[in-house]
Parts: structure tokens; C-alpha cells; sequence
């Protein structure tokens, strides 16, 4: 089984890490970060980079896509380019279409979640319903073989259910177990919905600067 991530300047890390561990776990599957050209793609702050070993052209027929969010895949929201294209192309032939957090965008953008209920970071359900989708507040959004997942760390579940789906309950508690992914935050306020309003305002004042930080880094207009 092969899958695929695809990769751009200004991503987020753990929308791509996270479900590469998980799926990694599995033996015979074969991840692959790929991008127009091959080479370090880096973070959204940039002070990470990995390495995309193959082109888009050259995985054509990947069994899964995870398309992970990130600030950067704004300049690739408009009009056909060379993700929204290869997105088309393989999504014909994908057993899953996968996004993590703002990877959503991409899909709408390529035509993928037209009329679709998907979800995205909760920053940027505005923006996914304005490409097309419907957007909804829950975790891990399964439409046929279209699986959206919210914000970041979200992209672990969602990893984890597709094992599930592809390989059965045994192998996913076994993957989760290998991971221990155990999940015991001090509080509960991981959604838009649990957190109080003062914790929301200062997430989306800081956000709106790290934002407006890492646009002006890659050159994308606000």
C-alpha cells in the first residue's frame, strides 16, 4: 500500500507526522512525501524541513492521500496548479482521500468536497465553505471515500481509523498500543466548543500574528 503526502513550502508538521507514524507502523506500507519538485520543503516558520523524495508526476496512483494544512497552501488556492491537478488525477483511483486541518482547503480548491461535509481547523471554516464544502465541527468527517480531519493533531486519529478500515480492529489497537497514544491533557479545551471564550479570543489574537509572521516569510498576500 502506498501513501502519499504531499508536501509545500509553509505546511504544518504534525498534520503530515502524525498520520506518517501511524501509517508507517503498518508492514508493507510504503509513505512517500512528494511535491511538483523534489527537495526540502520547510514548515510554516521554517524551522523544519523534509525532504520530498519523489514528484507529484511520479506517484500517480497512490492507494491514500493525506493532504496535511498549513499557511503555505494558500497561493495554491486558486485556479489550477500543480497540487489541485495531481489531486484531480489521483483522487480517481485513491481507496482514501485524506486531509488534516487546513489540507481541506486544497481538496476544495481542487474540486474534491464540492457540496461535502468536511471539517478543517476550526480558524477556517469560513474559508472551507467559501470553496465549496460544508463545513462541520466534528473530529474526523468520513463522506464515502473522502475522510477530512480537524485541526493538527486530529490527522492521528484520523490515521488510526484508517487502519481500522483497511486492516481491523486488532491492527489499529496494535498501532495505537506501538504509538502509545494515550491521549491525557491537563485540560479539557482542544476544541473551539470546550474552551471558554477568553481562551478562544487569545488563540485567535496570537494565531492572527504567527499568521500575518509566517505570510510575510513566504511572500503571500493577506
Amino acid at each position: 500500500m502506498q501513501v502519499a503526502i504531499p508536501i509545500y513550502e509553509g505546511f504544518t508538521a504534525l498534520d503530515a507526522i502524525g498520520p506518517y507514524d501511524v501509517l508507517q507502523s503498518v508492514p508493507g506500507t510504503e509513505v512517500v512525501f512528494c511535491a511538483p519538485e523534489t527537495g526540502i520543503h520547510r514548515t510554516e516558520k521554517g524551522q523544519l524541513g523534509i525532504n520530498a523524495d519523489r514528484t507529484l508526476e511520479e506517484v500517480d496512483s497512490p492507494d491514500v492521500v493525506v493532504v496535511p494544512g498549513g499557511l503555505g497552501n494558500r497561493r495554491w488556492l486558486e485556479g489550477p496548479n500543480a497540487y489541485t491537478e495531481w489531486l484531480q488525477k489521483v483522487h480517481e483511483t485513491t481507496t482514501w482521500t485524506t486531509s488534516v486541518c487546513t489540507g481541506s482547503l486544497m481538496l476544495a480548491a481542487a474540486g474534491i468536497l464540492d457540496g461535502v461535509d468536511a471539517t478543517t481547523h476550526w480558524c477556517a471554516r469560513e474559508g472551507l465553505a467559501e470553496l465549496g464544502a460544508n463545513p462541520v465541527s466534528e473530529r474526523v468527517v468520513w463522506r464515502g471515500k473522502v475522510v477530512t480531519a480537524a485541526g493538527v493533531s486530529s490527522g492521528i486519529d484520523m490515521a488510526l481509523q484508517l487502519v481500522h478500515e483497511m486492516y481491523g480492529e486488532i491492527a489499529a489497537q496494535a498501532v495505537q498500543l506501538g504509538i502509545e497514544y494515550d491521549p491525557d491533557p491537563p485540560h479539557d479545551s482542544g476544541s473551539v466548543e470546550k474552551a471558554s471564550p477568553e481562551v478562544v479570543a487569545a488563540v485567535r489574537q496570537v494565531m492572527e500574528i504567527q499568521d500575518a509572521e509566517v505570510a510575510e516569510r513566504l511572500g503571500i498576500a493577506g
